[in-house]
């Protein structure tokens, strides 16, 4: 739930304007793991194999991409 103080505050914080510079400066996105940008890679799963790493995902509350790369670097190490 938003307050009526927080709306207020938001709207006073629209009605003065934006350091366009100070937005540009704090970037977009989620923060990077590395040094570099990281790679998106496709997978094909079968149903049976999506729904287990569903319930690992669950069980360990992350998500299915972290699930898979900590797959990754077990069966790495």
């Amino acid at each position: 739930m938003v307050s009526e103080e927080q709306i207020r505050q938001w709207a006073d914080e629209a009605e003065a304007g934006y350091d366009i510079e100070e937005l540009k400066r704090r970037g977009r996105g989620r923060p990077g793991r590395g040094a570099e940008p990281m790679q998106v890679v496709a997978v094909r799963l079968t149903t049976e194999e999506l729904a287990a790493l569903d319930a690992i995902a669950e069980r360990d509350h992350i998500s299915r991409s972290e699930a898979i790369r900590r797959a990754l670097a077990d069966f790495a190490a």
